[in-house]
């Protein structure tokens, strides 16, 4: 049996090797060349790790400042926010088309963009307004307010920002933490370091990670498919009756996964669950089988 709790909506929701250069044996070649790789290293050591950083919780999150701050001590990485202005938790890779961007600060200085859309539309403004004559390397989605482990990452604003980053051809990554974790620190620090081996050995192409983080003491890592839910919605309670509306809210439930072959189930027995997703959703099992129907048109 699966063990259930009850909770309310508000309760839960809120290095490749160097070529070898063959030198000719002439003094002025050499110094020629010397000169052409002097060049060559300080156009490298001017160009950064580009990271789009976004969430769903809104650029006011202090979950993303945490993020941003432990990437942006990260060396030759530069930090870009572009993020939703207010709250989007469970807007999954939905767009509202056009956008209004403010500039946001923080602390009195400018910190990132506030763009009032959806996380997709901010992360979509990001690389094709913000990065289209510096392009970024990698987007990261995160820090959220919640669990996104298991199937509830189809829901999920912030998966959905990473999951644009990887439409866009880019690495991305998913991070999440129980909402009423004290582990923001670890998190971020854990996600930094992610990125800081994206950034020195190179990032998986066409996979987003998604990491969870649980509260309380952290057991360790685990690496996971993605599990069973462990929210499911129990009823819907009238809140609100006037004239011929009626409000409802939302009342879920919280399972404890049996699975522990899942994600789910790691994150809840105390483990950071690191899960790869990829943007493709064909069921590529079942692609005999319904070739097999013979559908034609009448």
């Amino acid at each position: 049996m699966r063990k259930i709790s009850q909770y309310s909506e508000d309760q839960i929701m809120h290095p490749d090797q160097p070529r070898r250069l063959h030198r000719p044996n002439t003094g002025l070649a050499q110094l020629f060349l010397m000169i052409g790789l002097f060049s060559f290293s300080a156009v490298l050591s001017a160009q950064s790790y580009r990271v789009l950083l976004s969430n769903d919780d809104g650029i006011e999150s202090p979950r993303l400042h945490a993020l941003q701050e432990a990437l942006a001590q990260l060396p030759g990485v530069e930090v870009v926010v572009s993020a939703p202005n207010v709250n989007q938790s469970g807007s999954s890779q939905s767009s509202i088309g056009s956008v209004t961007v403010d500039n946001y600060e923080r602390n009195g200085s400018f910190f990132g963009y506030a763009v009032h859309g959806r996380p997709a539309d901010a992360v979509r403004f990001g690389i094709k307004e913000l990065g289209k004559d510096q392009p970024f390397d990698i987007v990261v989605s995160g820090i959220n307010r919640g669990a996104n482990v298991g199937n509830v990452s189809h829901l999920s604003g912030t998966v959905g920002a990473a999951m644009e980053g990887l439409y866009h051809g880019l690495p991305a990554i998913a991070v999440s933490e129980d909402p009423e974790s004290e582990n923001t620190a670890i998190t971020a620090k854990f996600t930094a370091d992610l990125v800081d081996r994206y950034r020195r050995e190179g990032a998986p192409i066409g996979t987003m990670i998604s990491i969870n983080v649980p509260a309380g003491d952290l057991k360790g890592v685990a690496v996971r498919p993605m599990g069973d839910s462990y929210l499911e919605t129990g009823s819907y309670e009238v809140t609100n009756r006037s004239g011929g509306s009626t409000q409802y809210e939302r009342i879920r439930l919280i399972v404890q996964s049996e699975n522990p072959a899942t994600d789910t189930y790691a994150y809840q027995q105390g483990y950071i669950s690191l899960t790869p997703l990829k943007f493709d959703w064909t069921d590529f099992e079942m692609l005999d089988e319904v070739e097999s129907w013979n559908l034609q048109i009448d």
